[in-house]
């Protein structure tokens, strides 16, 4: 009887583990791009309490904090979105490539043992 975990024909990639493994490092990820975003939706009024003097300071004609919010949030933001794609894409290729590999080329440990002997 097949393992409940594996597909019947053998496909580690369409595999549950394999899935599982997939998904938990695009977790990680996702958690990294969430704390990303979240210091800077907080990190901009944070600083506006902690330094209100430089945070009023003009840059190509905006306070700090208007340039901040109102130019270079978005931009922040999409290139949070393009590393998460980017990092997420690379993760399953990555995932396929190791999963696809041939098994032969890890150590046995018969292999192991017999050059611990000669």
């Amino acid at each position: 009887m097949p393992s409940p975990s594996l597909p019947p024909h053998g496909d580690v990639v369409h595999s549950e583990p394999f899935l599982r493994a997939l998904m938990r490092r695009q977790l990680k990820l996702s958690i990294a791009c969430a704390f990303a975003f979240l210091i800077g939706l907080v990190g901009v009024p944070l600083a506006n309490f902690v330094a209100p003097a430089f945070m009023a300071a003009r840059v190509a004609g905006f306070t700090l904090t208007w340039l901040l919010l109102g130019v270079l949030f978005f931009p922040f933001v999409w290139i949070i979105a393009y590393a998460f794609i980017r990092r997420s894409a690379a993760l399953e290729t990555a995932e396929v490539a190791a999963a696809r590999a041939p098994q032969s080329t890890q150590p046995k440990p018969a292999d192991a043992s017999r050059d611990f002997h000669t």
